[in-house]
């Protein structure tokens, strides 16, 4: 049984089997197998963000059929072959907030599977983290909407993953607008439902 971090090997890649193993308070996501260790604890003003941000979605999907969740909660990402044997995955995510609306992808550890809309608020340090590689492997795991929440210059990058139009990987393709503090954000998954940024960005 692992019970500290520094018994992990960071130059080793891991499965979900391994991930269930660890007995430490210290957070972590699996990338591919490669170990992403997470900050201990996010910033009041991350905190304030994804309140504000969970608390109208959550309103807007009661009754639905789809749910919010936000960290932390694991979401397993399958591989090619989307083998759900818990050796065979080797991606296991914490999104600050993410929705998900097919009811047989959640189960007792979390969710199995992409969820439909992920919500990432950037922390010190993590940017190019959250633009490349958690933007190409949820383009690759079939996420249908990304957003990048930026709380020093309080803007919100959108991003439509499942296009009509083939990918060619890079941001530009699917990269919808990139908006300011004042804007009402329509939901591209729920384009009944929009989200006024003043109400996410205030009192911070």
């Amino acid at each position: 049984m692992i019970t500290s971090i520094n018994q992990l090997d960071f130059n080793k890649k891991y499965s979900y089997a391994d991930y269930l193993t660890w007995q430490f308070a210290d957070r972590v996501e699996l990338i591919k197998g490669w170990i992403n260790k997470m900050s201990p604890a996010p910033s009041r003003m991350h905190q304030d963000i994804s309140g504000n941000l969970f608390v109208p979605i959550h309103i807007f999907l009661k009754n639905k059929t789809c749910k919010v969740y936000d960290a932390p909660f694991d979401v397993r990402l399958l591989n090619s072959k989307k083998s759900t044997a818990n050796k065979a995955i080797y991606t296991v995510v914490q999104p600050d907030i993410c929705v998900i609306c097919d009811e047989a992808k959640l189960d007792e550890r979390g969710c199995l599977g992409s969820p439909d809309w992920i919500i990432e608020i950037i922390s010190k340090g993590n940017t190019k983290h959250e633009l490349e590689t958690k933007f190409n492997l949820y383009q690759e795991s079939g996420v249908r909407e990304y957003w990048i929440i930026g709380p020093g210059d309080e803007t919100v990058t959108v991003f439509d993953l499942k296009m009509p139009s083939i990918f060619t990987g890079k941001l530009r393709d699917v990269f919808r607008k990139m908006y300011s503090k004042d804007a009402i954000i329509t939901v591209g998954i729920f384009t009944d439902f929009t989200i006024n940024m003043q109400d996410v960005f205030t009192n911070l």
